[in-house]
């Protein structure tokens, strides 16, 4: 009962609410996972009053709006999740919504280039950010849409976008350089879930995940089996937890794998659904992206 009300209260508030510029006159923006949040204030800056959703740590696959976010999404002028069903819950009011106010990231994507996924409504997987080209394309739409709402900004906003895709270019020649010195027999990445889909297609790695597309589904026994049977075979030295995911699901690989005689470490932590601490260099998207590669390759070794 108490979740129909808070959705019935989200929905009104999303038809009632016309544009409210706070009272310094700049954008009331709304993001919701971190990496959405950390791109629009790249490409917003000062140019807009901005308040993401999540934080640190939080998995959207199980995310839900609470009474504190109403407000927030009441009073926003524009809203930006990523789509593609990634932000759980969230999804049975944005989908509902016929606002133009509220923008799909993924929406600056040709489907046909997506990853299909049997576990999201969508077919499609929904861990966008973790290709660059990606998320160039994103950072572009971005830019359209605050140009769109501020015109007298466009330029701003294009400057800094100019800015940013050079830095994400920046960041891609630097992964690709750290990526070369592992071998590619090498290149087998284990993690929580199969949120690393779109990173492997780019960089040339086999990406397996213990728990499927979403976190929302729960590893069985068998699956931990089949996994740690592959981890033997291929000879994968480490498997990885991540910060938005509860670390027993790879504890457990880790002891189905020690069982059978064979050893596999826990190479380290990596940032999947949301980005590190605010005010670290983790996160930032490039800063998460650089942590995770560094991780992977130097444990993989």
């Amino acid at each position: 009962m108490k979740k129909t009300v808070l959705i019935i209260a989200i929905a009104l508030a999303f038809f009632n609410c016309k544009n409210q510029k706070s009272t310094n006159g700049k954008l009331n923006v709304v993001t919701t996972t971190t990496m959405i949040t950390d791109l629009v204030k790249n490409i917003g800056g000062e140019h807009i009053n901005l308040q993401g959703l999540m934080g640190s740590g939080v998995d959207p696959h199980l995310y839900k709006a609470s009474e504190g976010d109403v407000a927030k999404l009441s009073n926003a002028d524009i809203i930006f999740y990523n789509g593609l069903h990634l932000e759980g819950k969230l999804v049975e009011v944005f989908e509902k919504m016929k606002n133009k106010k509220t923008i799909a990231i993924s929406d600056a994507l040709d489907e046909k280039t997506l990853i299909g996924s049997e576990y999201f409504a969508s077919n499609y997987d929904p861990h966008i950010w973790f290709d660059v080209a990606y998320w160039k394309q994103a950072t572009l739409f971005v830019v359209k849409t605050l140009s769109e709402e501020i015109p007298e900004q466009k330029t701003e906003f294009e400057t800094n976008g100019a800015t940013y895709i050079t830095q994400l270019n920046a960041l891609k020649t630097k992964l690709e350089t750290t990526i070369s010195t592992l071998p590619k027999e090498q290149r087998i990445l284990v993690t929580a879930h199969d949120a690393f889909n779109y990173f492997g297609k780019a960089f040339d790695f086999e990406v397996v995940g213990l728990q499927g597309l979403s976190t929302a589904t729960e590893a069985g026994v068998q699956d931990v089996q089949k996994l740690a049977a592959f981890i033997i075979e291929k000879n994968v030295k480490a498997i990885f937890v991540e910060s938005s995911v509860p670390k027993r699901t790879i504890e457990a690989l880790q002891a189905a794998v020690k069982s059978k005689n064979h050893e596999v470490t826990i190479g380290g932590t990596l940032y999947s659904d949301a980005l590190g601490d605010a005010e670290t260099i983790e996160g930032t998207y490039i800063g998460m992206f650089e942590y995770n590669v560094n991780t992977i390759v130097n444990a993989l070794k």
